[in-house]
């Protein structure tokens, strides 16, 4: 639901800390394609942070922190 709301309002940017941090593997992929969507369709950036390197798959640019 916090997605749905983050997106509905249409944003430029969207910050998502651990979007799929407690989810199933189902509907993480959910949550990832809907991210994923309003980029390529809205033309939304979206900012994620991440542990997973699924979830990091589904962006255009990757940046890793070492020591950080």
């Amino acid at each position: 639901m916090a997605c749905a709301r983050a997106i509905v309002a249409k944003p430029d940017v969207i910050f998502a800390d651990e979007p799929t941090g407690n989810l199933v593997s189902n509907s993480s992929g959910e949550v990832l394609s809907l991210l994923r969507s309003s980029v390529d369709s809205l033309g939304q950036t979206v900012v994620i942070v991440t542990h997973d390197a699924k979830a990091a798959s589904y962006a255009d640019r990757v940046i890793f922190l070492a020591d950080g």
